[in-house]
C-alpha cells in the first residue's frame, strides 16, 4: 500500500511539472488578429432567470468592437424577469441587433437546448456564437475568438474562463477552476489537443451544426457544450482552444450548494470521459502525500515526500490560475488549494459510484449515454424526453 501511495504521489509530481508546461505553452501562443476577417456572427443567448449581475453581463456583449452582429436571447417562460432586463437593453443599445424568442417549445430533456433551437430559426449569419448568461467579456471578445474560423478545417472555437466569485462556496468553486479544472484542459490540449468546448463560449458554424444532427442531437444530454466540442471533432473538424479567456460571474451560492454542483458536473464528466475520469486518481497528490505520511507514521520520508508534492501542487495551481487566467480569486485565496483538493477527492468518490444528480431540484438519473432521465417515481411515459420534463427549470448559466 505504501508503494502504492508512493507511485501516486510520484504521478501527481509528473502531472504538475506538466501542466506547468502546458500553461506556459498557454500563455506563448496567441492567435493572430487579421483585420480584414471580421465575418458576421449571431450571438445566441439562451435564459432563465436573473444570473448574478445579469444586466451587466448582457451588456457586455452589447459592447463589442465588430462590425456586423446579431444577438438573439431565448426565453421560455414569459414571466420570467429575465425578459424586463433584456427590453431595457434593447432600448439602450439601439444601434444593435438585438432580438428576443419567447418560447416554451422543449426537443429534449435539457431546456437550455430547447432555447437554443427556438433561437436558432432568427439567427441571421452563418457564424454562431453560444455564450452562457453568466459570461462577461470585453469589447474586443468577439474580433479575437473568431479568428481561428479563418482555417476551414476548425469547426468549434472554445474558450476557458476564469470566475468572480462571492460567498466561500463560490469561492472554493472558482480555485476549483482555476487551479484544477482547467489545468487538466490545458494538459489534454497540449498533449492530444481537445475534442470538446465549454458553455462559456462555443462558436460554430451552421453548416457544422447541421451536419452533427443540428441542437435535436444533443437535447436529451447533460454536458451539452462538450457535445458541441465532441461530434464536430467525430465529424473530423478541429476543435480549437482560443487565446482569449472569458470572465464567468458565480454568484453567492453556499458550500453544499456549491458540492451538489460540483458533484453533478463529476459525474457528467465521468458519462463523457470515464476513462479520463479513472485517471485523475493520478493526479490527487495533495490526498495521497497525506496519505502517505499516516501509513507512514509521520516518517521523516514521508514529510519530505508531502512538502514536495504540496509545493508542486501549490506552484501549478499559482501558474494555472494566477498567470495563465489572470484569475483574481486564486491570487486572493490561494491557501485554499489543499483544501479544496481533498474535498474534490471526495466528490471524486461520490461521482465514481454514482449516476443520479440533482438539477433545480429535480432528482434526475444520468444514462450511460450521458443522457437525462427522470428518477422512476417521477417517470410519465411518453414517446419523447420533451414530455418527461415539463417541470424542470435550468439557469442557463449553470450548465456544463
Amino acid at each position: 500500500m505504501i508503494g502504492l501511495l508512493g507511485c501516486l504521489c510520484l504521478s501527481a509530481i509528473m502531472y504538475y511539472c506538466y501542466a506547468i508546461y502546458a500553461a506556459i505553452a498557454f500563455l506563448r501562443h496567441s492567435h493572430a488578429i487579421n483585420p480584414e476577417f471580421h465575418p458576421p456572427i449571431t450571438i445566441l443567448k439562451p435564459l432563465c432567470g436573473l444570473d448574478s449581475d445579469a444586466e451587466n453581463n448582457l451588456i457586455s456583449f452589447c459592447q463589442q468592437d465588430y462590425p456586423h452582429f446579431q444577438i438573439v436571447f431565448a426565453v421560455r417562460d414569459r414571466q420570467d424577469p429575465i425578459i424586463e432586463v433584456v427590453e431595457k437593453i434593447s432600448q439602450q443599445f439601439p444601434d444593435v441587433d438585438i432580438d428576443l424568442v419567447v418560447s416554451d417549445r422543449i426537443i429534449g430533456a435539457n431546456l437550455k437546448v430547447s432555447n437554443l433551437a427556438n433561437a436558432l430559426p432568427q439567427a441571421k449569419y452563418d457564424i454562431i456564437l453560444i455564450a452562457d448568461s453568466d459570461i462577461r467579456v470585453t469589447p474586443d471578445y468577439l474580433q479575437r475568438v473568431v479568428q481561428p474560423l479563418q482555417d476551414q478545417s476548425i469547426g468549434v472555437v472554445t474558450c476557458l474562463y476564469r470566475s468572480l466569485a462571492q460567498g466561500w462556496g463560490a469561492t472554493l468553486e472558482a480555485i476549483s477552476t482555476a487551479t484544477d479544472f482547467h489545468a487538466g484542459v490545458l494538459v489534454s490540449h497540449q498533449s492530444t489537443g481537445i475534442e470538446f468546448a465549454f458553455g462559456s463560449t462555443i462558436v460554430i458554424r451552421k453548416s457544422v451544426l447541421e451536419e452533427i444532427g443540428g441542437f435535436a442531437a444533443i437535447a436529451d444530454y447533460l454536458a451539452d457544450d462538450f457535445q458541441l466540442g465532441h461530434l464536430p471533432a467525430k465529424a473530423g473538424y478541429e476543435v480549437v482552444l482560443s487565446d482569449y479567456v472569458v470572465e464567468h460571474v458565480l454568484g453567492n451560492s453556499s458550500v453544499t450548494n456549491s458540492l451538489h454542483r460540483q458533484t453533478r458536473w463529476a459525474r457528467g464528466i465521468k458519462i463523457c470521459r470515464p476513462w479520463g475520469y479513472l485517471g485523475l486518481i493520478f493526479t490527487y497528490g495533495t490526498v495521497s502525500s497525506l496519505l502517505f505520511v499516516l501509513l507512514t507514521q509521520g516518517s521523516t520520508l514521508g514529510w519530505i515526500n508531502l512538502t514536495i508534492v504540496w509545493i508542486m501542487r501549490l506552484v501549478m495551481g499559482w501558474i494555472v490560475g494566477a498567470i495563465a487566467l489572470n484569475d483574481v480569486v486564486t491570487k486572493k485565496y490561494f491557501w485554499l488549494i489543499p483544501l479544496w483538493d481533498l474535498l474534490h477527492f471526495v466528490i471524486w468518490c461520490a461521482g465514481l459510484f454514482g449516476t443520479t444528480i440533482e438539477w433545480r431540484g429535480q432528482q434526475l438519473r444520468l444514462t450511460k449515454e450521458g443522457k437525462l432521465m427522470p428518477l422512476e417515481q417521477d417517470f410519465v411515459s411518453s414517446q419523447r424526453c420533451t414530455e418527461l420534463v415539463e417541470g424542470l427549470s435550468v439557469v442557463s448559466g449553470e450548465e456544463m
